[in-house]
């Protein structure tokens, strides 16, 4: 080879010899690959479980907010709505604040809230 000759560049080298590698039929000893409709079937799956609750028994009024936020993220294209899209969709599922603000489940009940009277 002269100098003037250059061989191959070397990402088409290697671009070449990968096309050939994927003609092969080289045999596995199991499939791991799931056929379109087993992927399918895992995927409705997977969205229905709640992976911070542990797949628990969900209340029908639980199921209807999950259910209408799922909606409203895929309409909108949101998926990570705010805290006032939120808000919008429980407005749409009818809850209005009709009770005064009760303590917050989880928060440790305070003996006064520390201001000097």
């Amino acid at each position: 080879m002269s100098s003037d000759e250059s061989p191959l560049p070397r990402n088409a080298e290697t671009e070449r010899r990968a096309g050939e590698r994927r003609k092969r039929n080289i045999p596995v000893a199991v499939e791991r690959r799931k056929t379109g409709a087993e992927r399918r079937n895992r995927g409705e799956r997977r969205r229905q479980v709640d992976p911070t609750t542990c797949e628990r028994d969900y209340t029908d009024e639980e199921i209807a907010f999950m259910k209408a936020m799922d909606q409203y993220k895929r309409d909108n294209r949101r998926p990570f709505p705010t805290w006032s899209e939120v808000l919008e969709v429980l407005y749409s599922l009818g809850y209005r604040k009709v009770a005064e603000t009760a303590i917050l489940p989880g928060n440790p009940v305070v003996e006064g809230n520390g201001e000097e009277e």
